[in-house]
């Protein structure tokens, strides 16, 4: 008996010093992006990531450095938005929030622009405040969907554009950029980027595996369609990418009290809600599949934000944490890590709804099974 009590004893001393550790991270892998931003009063975080993502790709493709406007997006992809809520009567979500796949269907149709040619801000404006602009949008859409004339016209789309070109501004046909004048679809090709190489990859089990389906969500308002695969191929994509040199978008589930953006951690401790796993090392859950599954089914795993990946790190344990860059800007009162989160595998494996990459990041293998 005194053999299991010291042992009980030297078990548990482990566990305390262990948890009393301050985390220290070595980076494994750390691909180049560009500096952080803030998307400021707005929910375009769909934009801020994945424009980032897009920005890390022409870094991988070209070589160059470009600050893409994440506005010019964000403005023609209302009225697609605006489009979708009055043809469906209004029995459907309109807001500020969307999925990275929206950001490339922009791309594709309407091309890229730098911050240079299009910045969304109006005179002395320094931050990006959508407040007042989703609210005058929503009203005015939901006045048609009523239909007080017993007859709707067409003329909400030029009331939706007369209302953007308002706050957000006019769009762009031609600028300048670098004593070169552009298409916004000229650009694009400038740039290098094929909107047709990025899939979307998830992991759910209500579909059947290596198969294509529309992910049933409130964001995913253009029914974009995602790869689902198992959850361990799931983090091995994403894995193969960044060493790879691939850097990828990331929907996730932010609300979690264990998802610090100011402690610069995100972690799923072995006891709920363990605050002090933000600030020192503690055991996490083991996620499974069907733990995964069970916690999006009954809404504690909901796309909150858009963020994206950029580097792999390990802690003294050798945990795995994704280094991810969210747009929440660098004040040091409301970040750390110069505004990116260290995200453990743990929390990825259970929070990440889904990712957005380029399809030669995808392993061979696991390619060959997804058929695309």
């Amino acid at each position: 008996m005194r053999y299991y009590f010291s042992l009980l004893i030297v078990v548990l001393f482990s566990i305390i010093s262990t948890a009393q550790e301050r985390y220290q991270f070595k980076t494994l892998i750390d691909l180049d992006a560009t500096p952080v931003i803030s998307q400021g009063n707005t929910g375009t975080c769909w934009s801020f990531s994945t424009s980032s993502f897009l920005e890390s790709e022409i870094i991988r493709l070209t070589g160059k450095r470009i600050d893409l406007s994440e506005m010019y997006t964000v403005r023609n992809t209302y009225p697609k938005k605006a489009q979708n809520y009055i043809f469906r009567q209004g029995k459907t979500q309109f807001g500020e929030g969307g999925l990275a796949h929206d950001v490339l269907n922009a791309t594709k149709e309407y091309g890229l622009v730098p911050i240079e040619a299009y910045s969304g801000l109006f005179g002395n404006e320094k931050a990006y405040n959508h407040a007042e602009l989703a609210t005058v949008l929503k009203a005015t859409l939901d006045a048609y969907v009523k239909n007080p004339a017993k007859k709707l016209s067409n003329k909400w789309r030029k009331v939706v554009d007369a209302v953007l070109d308002i706050y957000i501004g006019k769009e762009v046909k031609t600028f300048n950029y670098n004593g070169k004048t552009y298409t916004p679809k000229a650009f694009l090709k400038e740039t290098k980027i094929n909107p047709d190489d990025y899939i979307t990859i998830t992991s759910y089990t209500h579909q059947p595996f290596y198969s294509k389906f529309i992910l049933n969500i409130p964001d995913n308002w253009s029914n974009g369609s995602f790869y689902n695969v198992p959850l361990d191929e799931f983090i091995t994509t994403i894995d193969n990418a960044l060493q790879n040199g691939y850097t990828v978008a990331l929907d996730c589930d932010v609300s979690e009290r264990t998802f610090s953006s100011k402690d610069g951690v995100a972690v799923i401790p072995l006891q709920d809600n363990n605050l002090k796993a933000l600030q020192g090392v503690y055991p996490e859950k083991t996620i499974t599949q069907e733990y995964r599954q069970q916690e999006f089914e009954n809404y504690d795993t909901t796309d909150d934000h858009l963020m994206h990946i950029t580097g792999m790190l390990t802690d003294q344990n050798g945990t795995k944490y994704y280094k991810v860059k969210n747009s929440w800007g660098t004040n040091p009162n409301r970040t750390t890590n110069n505004g990116y989160v260290y995200m453990s595998e743990a929390y990825v494996r259970l929070k990440a709804i889904s990712v957005l990459l380029h399809k030669n990041a995808v392993p061979k293998n696991i390619a060959k099974k997804m058929q695309f």
